[in-house]
């Protein structure tokens, strides 16, 4: 079932103060909050498949930040650890009798196993999560305190029977394949394995349980064991690669934790990703700070997955990066062009060699059936916008075609025309709800349209002396259209009324991607420069003379920022690989990330859970990475209406 309207429309309010579950902290005995007592969770704590007796078995739900908070209760990458952000125990220290400082406890067995019964109480729609920590391995060298392993088990079932339900959990196998699982599913909001929670606006509420859920995409949770592919069955799991991952842990995991491997561990996989931050002092952290930073001490990291690891297959070669990334195809993607996703953090698709729209679900499981959405004259659909309806507005060959959240065509059999011509190119949303669609050629101009799909913009749209190819278009905050020109360097500005603000033109290069940060500054994504360039609001450049390059930037297309402010390029060559940067330009992936099975990458976008999705022409594909950016508030619209773009949920 869809959220619907219901959480788009709070999506727009909450942004303002909307709260919703409670603030995060290890909770004292008594101090249980209202909700139902759960039914019994039982497993076993595994370290590279032997068990380990003596764990510390925790029942952890993410912190919520109340109204007010803000984003006081949000963990993730940069956010100190904090008793606003810690998560909350929901074991029952009089049922269980043990407690420590991290909460109430039970303990596993010499076979490693664990029963929790009558022992927790937690809340519907709670995002819950075991945590073990400590704990002999079996291997005559005693308990190692390093040892943390976590598994996701999601969102907390009416009643807090986690066995009912449409994915009901009897046995869990809480090992280093479900840590990874977790710390990269939920990295978008956990500091470490401790310190995990959001906002608790609507939108946060429902980007943390999108992030909980797709760890099952990840992990086989009664089992311990990475999947080949996705449950939807549409997925391509990269399982060798969570399986170096999890030997990576297991290296440390069975040992005494005072050695060699877990000093490496340790050393390489600190807060900040280099070897001068905060380095984890158990390994389910570790997990979190790679997640993090996927793409530094690659080398260090994999040589701890060297010998006879206890996961396979693994990778025989050393990676390009540690991006976990789903590949997905089927559902009509075909030639897939732009990417946007909406407030309940599913992604529409335009597939312009297939004459329809393609709805992922927030999990990568199809929501527009095998073919995709097809009607309303599609011909070659292309960009994709949604409005604060959670309705996709898509680009095409003489017309703009709106479909509704559930796919039904909104615009009539023709679609909306007015002034588009036959090469419609970008499309954005501004935060009254009106559409402004780019119609490139060599005289290019702009039209704009009302939510009913009423053309505003007179009868030869928004014009200007400086539009020629055009394509890309962004909205900031103001409600003023940024343009981006392809072939002569120039980025044209119009207000929100349709006069022109930039002149003859501001000087951003032959842009074909184009977002606007929190401060209203604009970036460009440049093809032919091989750069991305950031311009003020006022059309200064802020990017040098010679812009930003690095971190693999070639002919960079599509263009996003996330939560944090950072910036996310795809590019076409040499190698489709995904650059990020940070707010102030400083290249955060060095060599990139991705993988040269990709083919031609054309749309970018980032929902509120931090998974970065790409879209694919070359390779009939869409990729989810997950966990790798920073939540933001989807949809764009909803981003620009709340003066919120580039910010968190």
């Amino acid at each position: 079932m869809r959220l619907g309207l219901v959480v788009a429309a709070c999506g727009l309010l909450v942004l303002a103060g909307c709260s919703g579950g409670v603030v995060g902290g290890n909770e004292t005995e008594g101090s249980q909050q209202a909700g139902v007592a759960g039914a019994k969770l039982a497993g076993v704590v595994h370290g590279g498949q032997n068990p380990i007796s003596g764990a510390h078995v925790y029942l952890f739900a993410a912190a919520s930040g109340a109204s007010g908070a803000g984003a006081a209760a949000y963990g993730g990458s940069g956010i100190a650890a904090s008793t606003s952000n810690a998560s909350q125990s929901l074991l029952n220290a009089t049922s269980t009798g043990h407690s420590d400082s991290l909460g109430a406890y039970v303990a596993t067995g010499s076979d490693g196993s664990f029963s929790i019964s009558g022992d927790y109480t937690c809340t519907a729609g709670q995002q819950v999560y075991l945590y073990a920590l400590g704990g002999d391995p079996g291997l005559g060298t005693g308990a190692n305190a390093a040892a943390g392993l976590m598994a996701a088990l999601g969102s907390c079932p009416t009643g807090g029977n986690f066995l009912s339900g449409t994915s009901p959990i009897s046995y869990i196998v809480v090992n280093e394949v479900s840590t990874v699982a977790a710390a990269y599913a939920m990295a978008g909001f956990a500091t470490d394995a401790t310190h995990v929670g959001s906002s608790g606006t609507t939108l946060a509420l429902t980007g943390i349980a999108n992030a909980f859920a797709n760890a099952t995409n990840l992990e086989t949770i009664s089992t311990g064991v990475a999947p080949a592919t996705t449950p939807a069955g549409n997925g391509t799991v990269p399982q060798a690669e969570i399986n170096t991952l999890a030997n990576i842990l297991a290296a440390c995991v069975n040992s005494n934790g005072t050695g060699s491997a877990c000093t490496m561990l340790f050393t390489n996989a600190t807060a900040d990703g280099t070897t001068t931050g905060t380095q984890p002092t158990d390994t389910a952290t570790a997990a979190i700070n790679i997640a993090h930073n996927p793409a530094v001490n690659i080398g260090s990291l994999y040589g701890l997955a060297s010998g006879t690891p206890p996961f396979a297959p693994a990778l025989t070669v050393q990676p390009h990066d540690f991006t976990v990334a789903l590949k997905l195809t089927g559902g009509g993607l075909k030639e897939p062009a732009g990417i946007a996703v909406d407030g309940y953090g599913n992604a529409w698709v335009g597939n312009a060699g297939g004459k329809s729209v393609t709805e992922l679900s927030s999990a990568g499981g199809f929501l527009s059936g095998s073919g995709g959405y097809t009607g309303g004259g599609l011909k070659s659909p292309g960009e994709v916008a949604i409005d604060g309806s959670g309705n996709a507005w898509v680009t095409n060959n003489g017309s703009i075609v709106e479909f509704s959240n559930t796919g039904a065509v909104l615009s009539g059999a023709s679609g909306y025309t007015g002034t588009v011509p036959g090469n419609p190119a970008g499309i954005a949303i501004d935060g009254s709800g009106n559409v402004w669609a780019v119609n490139g050629g060599a005289v290019s101009s702009v039209t704009e349209f009302s939510n009913a799909g009423a053309v505003l913009s007179g009868a030869s749209g928004y014009t200007s002396a400086g539009m020629s190819y055009a394509f890309p278009i962004a909205i900031d905050s103001s409600g003023d259209a940024w343009i981006g020109n392809q072939t002569n360097g120039i980025v044209t500005k119009i207000s929100s009324s349709g006069s022109i603000l930039s002149g003859a033109g501001y000087g951003g290069g032959q842009s074909t991607g184009i977002a606007i940060d929190s401060s209203g500054d604009a970036w460009f994504s440049n093809q032919y420069q091989n750069c991305v360039t950031e311009l003020s609001s006022s059309g200064a450049t802020l990017s040098g003379p010679a812009s930003f390059t690095g971190g693999s930037l070639g002919w960079p297309n599509a263009i996003a920022i996330d939560g944090s402010g950072n910036v996310w390029v795809a590019n076409e060559s040499p190698a489709p690989l995904l650059t990020e940067l940070s707010s102030t330009g400083a290249v955060l992936s060095p060599n990139g990330y991705g993988s040269t099975a990709y083919v031609d990458p054309s749309g970018v976008a980032i929902d509120g859970s931090g998974n970065v999705w790409v879209s694919y022409q070359g390779t009939n594909a869409v990729a989810e990475f997950v966990g790798v950016g920073t939540p933001v508030v989807t949809p764009l619209a909803a981003g620009v209406k709340n003066n919120m773009l580039g910010t968190r949920p």
